[in-house]
């Protein structure tokens, strides 16, 4: 059994993780978050330490350590202008850290955390499901497959409309969050490169606090991508209905599909993980350069 902290406890993603402890057979020693409304510790660890303070989290964990019990992960839920800090915490107490993603905001702190890596001995890991994905794993395999030199077309288009809480909170922030490219369509990026290749070129139609859009030039695909959380995009039909997402991916005019699937990713991500293997900076670090050229392309 391994022994785990999470930062981030009350945040969106912070259950996926809870649920991934819990079903790899592992054990939440203690977590933080500055809010205190996580009552659903009690689903996963309800004899988990809390705290809202880090200094005192801080002092918990060595506190076990002199004790005996050792934390062998650090998991990072916090928001993304945090990440680079939370890890290199992690690093430093000996632990290894899983954090989810935008592993951090800028690709020259991927290079400084690699350098603490060496250091100290210990791993960091990202969380990318989509890779994880049969449908998305399939789609790669058909791609690999296909003759040299065969050039995609590619559509991406995510909706996934919020309401004036979000401009309001950290992630309407492009100093927190890193804007909408960063923030939502950083592991749509990512899969997009695991699959076609290298970006070669990176042009930005827009890219505002609700919008953004553009085409990349793989070098298996041209890519035209759009990504919105303002819910007057919906296509009417998907307004009708009543819902508040979109997604799409076709390629070559034909739609993949890959809504389904996603509750079991993080767990398999973590049983990956704690089996040896897991997806590391340098597997991440062309994504973030990606999103940060698209963050800085129209200043």
């Amino acid at each position: 059994m391994k022994n785990f902290a999470l930062i981030g406890a009350g945040g969106y993603i912070a259950p996926r993780h809870m649920k991934a402890i819990k079903d790899t057979g592992n054990n939440l020693i203690a977590a933080l978050d500055k809010h205190d409304s996580v009552g659903i510790l009690d689903s996963y660890f309800p004899n988990t330490d809390f705290f809202t303070e880090f200094e005192r989290f801080d002092r918990h964990l060595e506190k076990q350590k002199r004790n005996g019990i050792k934390i062998d992960y650090v998991s990072v839920c916090s928001p993304n202008y945090l990440h680079d800090a939370h890890i290199r915490f992690g690093l430093r107490i000996g632990a290894d850290v899983i954090c989810e993603k935008p592993i951090v905001l800028n690709p020259w702190n991927i290079d400084a955390l690699e350098e603490i890596e060496k250091e100290t001995g210990r791993n960091v890991y990202t969380i990318l499901q989509l890779r994880l994905h049969p449908s998305i794993i399939a789609l790669k395999k058909q791609i690999d497959e296909a003759p040299a030199g065969t050039k995609h077309e590619v559509d991406l288009k995510y909706i996934t409309s919020r309401g004036h809480w979000y401009h309001t909170s950290w992630k309407g922030d492009l100093q927190k969050s890193g804007g909408i490219a960063t923030n939502i369509g950083v592991h749509f990026f990512d899969m997009l490169i695991w699959i076609f290749g290298n970006v070669k070129e990176n042009k930005v139609f827009e890219h505002t606090k609700v919008t953004a859009s553009g085409k990349l030039e793989l070098e298996k695909a041209t890519v035209n991508w759009m990504l919105s959380i303002d819910a007057e995009t919906l296509p009417a039909d998907i307004k009708a209905a009543g819902k508040r997402t979109y997604r799409t991916l076709t390629i070559n005019n034909r739609s993949i599909e890959f809504s389904d699937g996603f509750t079991e990713l993080h767990t398999q991500s973590y049983q990956d993980i704690i089996n040896g293997k897991g997806f590391r900076l340098s597997d991440t670090k062309k994504a973030i350069e990606t999103v940060h050229n698209i963050r800085n392309y129209l200043k």
